[in-house]
C-alpha cells in the first residue's frame, strides 16, 4: 500500500461529506448527524482525558444544586441546577454522562449557529463558518467543564437567531421565543443582561427600524422575557438580591487600575480563543484594509445588524467593568460567539470555494479524532503531576465515607457539609445521593437531628476543623488517608477528616 492511499481516501470521504451538505436533499440530515458525532467524540475524549482528574469542583457544585431544587441560588440563578436535575432524572449520574450533557451544549449551539447562517451566507460560508468555531476552545475543551458558563452557548445562540428573525420579520412567534429564550439566558447566569443590552441597541442600527418599533413585535418579547422571568424575579426580591451581592463582593469594588487591566485582558483573552478562525480566514480570502473594515462595520444593513448583535454584547462588559470598578474574565466571554463566523465571513468582498470548505472541513474533522487518540497520553501526564485532591479523590473518598457511615448506622446519608468541593464531590459519587449543606438553604434541625450528616475537611485545614467541635457525644472524628493510583502511577496522598454525627445524636452548640 502506498503512503499517499491514506490521505487520497480521508480526501474522498471528506468530498462526500462536502458534497452531501451542499446537496439540498440532504443538507439538514448530514449537519445534524455530523454535530451529533462531534458531540459524541468530544465527550469520549473528556471521559478518558479526564478520567484521571475526576469531575471539576464547577460540575459537583451544580449536582449539588440539584438536589436543592430552587428559584435561584447563593452564586447564580437556577437554570443550570434545573438542566441537571433533569438530565440525571433520566440518564445515571456518570462521568461519560456528565460530559454528554456538557458536548450537547456547544452541539446544539453550532446547530442554531447552522440555522442563522442559512439567512446570511452561502452554502460553502456556512460550511466553513460552523466549521470554524470547532476551532474554537469554548465549543470543545472548555465546554467540557459544565457550568453556569457552558450553559449560555445555546441559550445565547438561540435568543439572538429569534431575535434576528423577530426583526426581520416582525413575527409573534419569533417575538415570543426571543422573550423565552432572553429569560432562559438570564436564568443561566446574570452576565446575560449584556446580551439583553446589546441587542436592545440592535433595532436601533436598522434601516426599518421604526417599522419595527411600530409593530407588536418588541412588546411580545418583553412581555414573553417578563413573564417567563416573573417567578425568579419575586425570589431575588425574597432573598434581598443575595446573588447580585455575592458577584458584588467577589469581582467588584476594584481600584479603578485594576478594572481598566481587567478589562483590556477580557478583550485580549476572548480574541485570542478566535485566533484560529482569524488565522484560517485570512488564508483564505487575505483580506484588505477595506474588507477588514467592511467585516467591523458593514455596510449593507442587515449585515451591520448582525454586527452590532455580536459587538454589542463582546464589548459592553467592557463597558460596565470600567464603570462599576469590576474584574471580568475573558472566558465569560464564551457564549458571544454564535455569530462570530458569521460576522467573519458575510463580506460580500470574500470569496469561499468548495475546495477551501473542504479543506476545514477536514481540519474540524481532524482535530476531535487526534485528541481522542491522545486522550489516554493526557490522563497519565495529568496522574504524573497530580490533579486535585478535590476531584481526583473524592469518588474514593464517598466510598470511605459511606463505609463509615453504615458501620455506624444502618440509615442511608442524606446530608454532607464541611469543606465546599469535598462536600459536593462526595455527594455526586455517593450512591445514597445526599444532599449538601454548605453554602445551600439549609434544611431544618428537627431533619438534620432526625438524619445525621457527615462533615469532611482536609487534615491540615484548621479552620474547617473548628467548626467539627461539639456535634454531641455520639459524633465520631475520623481521620483517613486516600491514594488514587492510575494505571499504576502512583497518586499523591491526602488526608482526610470525617466527623460522622450520626442520627438523633445532636446536641445545641
Amino acid at each position: 500500500m502506498q503512503l499517499s492511499a491514506p490521505f487520497y481516501a480521508a480526501d474522498r470521504l471528506v468530498s462526500r461529506w462536502h458534497d452531501a451538505i451542499v446537496d439540498p436533499a440532504r443538507r439538514e440530515r448530514t449537519v445534524l448527524a455530523s454535530l451529533l458525532i462531534y458531540v459524541l467524540l468530544w465527550t469520549a475524549y473528556g471521559t478518558i482525558a479526564k478520567s484521571s482528574q475526576g469531575l471539576h469542583p464547577d460540575m459537583t457544585e451544580i449536582v449539588a444544586w440539584s438536589r436543592d431544587l430552587s428559584l435561584g441560588y447563593l452564586k447564580h440563578p437556577p437554570f443550570a441546577a434545573w438542566l441537571v436535575w433533569l438530565w440525571f432524572s433520566v440518564f445515571p449520574l456518570t462521568e461519560w454522562f456528565y460530559y454528554l450533557l456538557a458536548m450537547l451544549m456547544p452541539g446544539i449551539a453550532l446547530w442554531i449557529v447552522w440555522r442563522i447562517s442559512a439567512d446570511y451566507l452561502d452554502v460553502e460560508k456556512r460550511i466553513v463558518g460552523v466549521a470554524l468555531l470547532t476551532f474554537v476552545p469554548f465549543f470543545n475543551f472548555h465546554a467540557l467543564k459544565f457550568n453556569v458558563n457552558t450553559v449560555l452557548l445555546p441559550l445565547w445562540a438561540a435568543t439572538t437567531f429569534f431575535f434576528l428573525r423577530s426583526i426581520r420579520s416582525r413575527g409573534a412567534i419569533c417575538a415570543a421565543l426571543a422573550g423565552i429564550a432572553a429569560a432562559g439566558s438570564m436564568l443561566g447566569k446574570y452576565w446575560s443582561v449584556f446580551l439583553v443590552a446589546g441587542l436592545a441597541l440592535v433595532p436601533i442600527v436598522d434601516r426599518h427600524r421604526f417599522r419595527y418599533f411600530r409593530s407588536t413585535a418588541p412588546w411580545i418579547t418583553i412581555a414573553a422575557g417578563l413573564f417567563a422571568l416573573w417567578a425568579h424575579l419575586i425570589w431575588l426580591l425574597d432573598s434581598d438580591f443575595k446573588s447580585f451581592s455575592y458577584a458584588l463582593i467577589v469581582h467588584g469594588d476594584k481600584p479603578f487600575g485594576e478594572a481598566f487591566a481587567s478589562a483590556a485582558g477580557y478583550l485580549a483573552g476572548a480574541f485570542g480563543y478566535v485566533a484560529i478562525p482569524i488565522i484560517i480566514t485570512f488564508a483564505i480570502a487575505w483580506p484588505s484594509i477595506k474588507i477588514l473594515a467592511d467585516i467591523a462595520w458593514p455596510r449593507e444593513n442587515e449585515r451591520r445588524v448582525v454586527a452590532v448583535a455580536f459587538w454589542a454584547p463582546l464589548l459592553l462588559p467592557v463597558v460596565g467593568a470600567v464603570a462599576a470598578s469590576a474584574d471580568i474574565n475573558s472566558l465569560w466571554s464564551m457564549p458571544v460567539f454564535s455569530l462570530f463566523s458569521i460576522v467573519l465571513l458575510s463580506s460580500t468582498e470574500i470569496t469561499v470555494h468548495a475546495i477551501d470548505a473542504r479543506r476545514v472541513l477536514f481540519g474540524a474533522a481532524l482535530l476531535p479524532m487526534v485528541m481522542l487518540i491522545a486522550s489516554p497520553a493526557i490522563a497519565i501526564m495529568v496522574q504524573f503531576a497530580g490533579p486535585a485532591p478535590a476531584a481526583a479523590q473524592t469518588r474514593l473518598l464517598a466510598n470511605e465515607v459511606e463505609r463509615l457511615w453504615h458501620l455506624t448506622t444502618p440509615r442511608p446519608l442524606r446530608f454532607v457539609g464541611g469543606d465546599a468541593d469535598l462536600a459536593y464531590g462526595v455527594i455526586t459519587y455517593a450512591v445514597d445521593r445526599p444532599r449538601a449543606l454548605t453554602a445551600l438553604p439549609q434544611p431544618s434541625r428537627a431533619d438534620i437531628m432526625k438524619h445525621g450528616f457527615v462533615l469532611l475537611c482536609f487534615a491540615e485545614d484548621k479552620s474547617c476543623r473548628r467548626q467539627m467541635s461539639g456535634r454531641g457525644p455520639d459524633a465520631k472524628e475520623i481521620e483517613t488517608e486516600i491514594v488514587r493510583n492510575f494505571f499504576r502511577v502512583a497518586g499523591i496522598p491526602q488526608r482526610y477528616t470525617i466527623l460522622i454525627v450520626p442520627p438523633t445524636s445532636i446536641t445545641s452548640k
